[in-house]
């Protein structure tokens, strides 16, 4: 770890590609805005155990190459957040507009704006051609009819991952959930895995009988079970304990053990095999022992998103998008539900003590983060 101060200028919170436990923060150049560009101010952003995903698998799905750091080796790891226009040179954006989307850890971004409209923009920088236009896409807050100023927490925590729940559920729904019987969840603490949950005692409640089991860790058991939305939540060590029967398996953990248990416990009876995060990034498998059942298959949302919006069209998935969202953040905010503590964060000790926690596995489930780079004077 190396920690850099840089004064109050632009800055970019950096990470090795190779080594995400190495980072600094760097000093960026205050350079002309080009004709046809607009310079945002990144006002607050969430830190989850999804950004780190982002990082373990930056090369194999261009993730590095959204924010270029310009020097060989480093990265910036994106994140979701707001975003003000604080410079433009666009003649339909205004300095004061609000956007969410995804941005760098930086606390400045520039855009080439296209696809302009009323509801926003598509970031059309050459170095972000042919990216997912999910990721590209930066939303004008005051016409998402979604929006409003006390709910900006929930919408960076949740809103993405809650995103990756819905297709997770729509998948499983469309495949009839390849006949299994039970959906196994590994790292069921993470905001994606219990988002999905959610969703699946939806179905059940609606007659669906699949059942769903969370796996965690001893120190989350509470937690995970507490969050009422898993028919049974078992600890890592207890897995053999499990009924072997009919399932899939979606693995928000990236923990070569846990997936190898539980390939071991259900054997051919794992119907699917989904890799979806990696809050256990550095516990990869090791070893060349060959995984019984199906080989594991990563979860790409964009592909599923496209399929989806050709099969429905546009407007018709955003308002099934936007009816799940409502129901999901009802539950949220319910003060009883005990699911949600919002830590708000300021400026690079903070950005760098979260990013230091999630990189660990140390971020407390019940706690979603919210930082911004501190005031910049001048």
């Amino acid at each position: 770890m190396q920690h850099t101060q840089t004064g109050d200028g632009n800055q970019m919170f950096s990470v090795r590609r190779d080594r995400l436990s190495e980072f600094r923060m760097r000093a960026l150049p205050d350079l002309e805005l080009e004709d046809g560009a607009v310079e945002l101010s990144v006002d607050r952003f969430a830190f989850t155990a999804n950004n780190v995903t982002y990082g373990v698998v930056g090369d194999a799905f261009g993730y590095w190459n959204f924010f270029p750091t310009g020097e060989d080796g480093w990265g910036c790891i994106p994140v979701w957040g707001f975003g003000t226009v604080v410079r433009s040179r666009h003649s339909a954006i205004s300095v004061g507009e609000r956007f969410f989307g995804y941005y760098p850890m930086a606390n400045r971004l520039r855009v080439l704006p296209g696809k302009v409209s009323s509801s926003g923009f598509v970031d059309g920088a050459a170095h972000r051609a042919g990216m997912s236009g999910i990721y590209n896409r930066y939303a004008l807050t005051s016409a998402d009819p979604a929006y409003t100023a006390k709910d900006e927490p929930l919408i960076l925590l949740y809103r993405p991952l809650y995103g990756t729940a819905f297709f997770i559920d729509d998948f499983l729904a469309e495949q009839d959930f390849f006949g299994a019987e039970a959906v196994v969840f590994a790292s069921a603490s993470s905001k994606t895995a219990y988002s999905t949950a959610f969703l699946l005692s939806e179905r059940r409640r609606l007659g669906a009988r699949v059942q769903t089991i969370g796996l965690t860790s001893r120190g989350n058991w509470a937690f995970v079970k507490g969050l009422g939305v898993y028919d049974q939540v078992v600890e890592y060590e207890a897995i053999d304990s499990l009924s072997a029967r009919p399932a899939v398996f979606f693995d928000m953990a990236g923990s070569g053990a846990v997936t190898l248990a539980v390939h071991r416990k259900f054997g051919d009876q794992l119907a699917h095999s989904a890799i979806v995060g990696s809050t256990h990034w550095n516990e990869g498998r090791r070893g060349a022992e060959p995984l019984p059942g199906p080989a594991p298959e990563m979860f790409f949302v964009p592909t599923l998103m496209e399929k989806r919006a050709s099969e429905l069209g546009p407007q018709e998935l955003q308002r099934r998008l936007g009816a799940a969202w409502q129901a999901f953040t009802a539950r949220v905010r319910d003060a009883g539900s005990g699911w949600l503590t919002v830590v708000e964060g300021s400026g690079m000790e903070a950005i760098e003590r979260v990013y230091s926690a999630a990189l660990a596995g140390g971020l407390l489930p019940q706690e979603g983060h919210i930082l911004n780079f501190g005031k910049r004077s001048g």
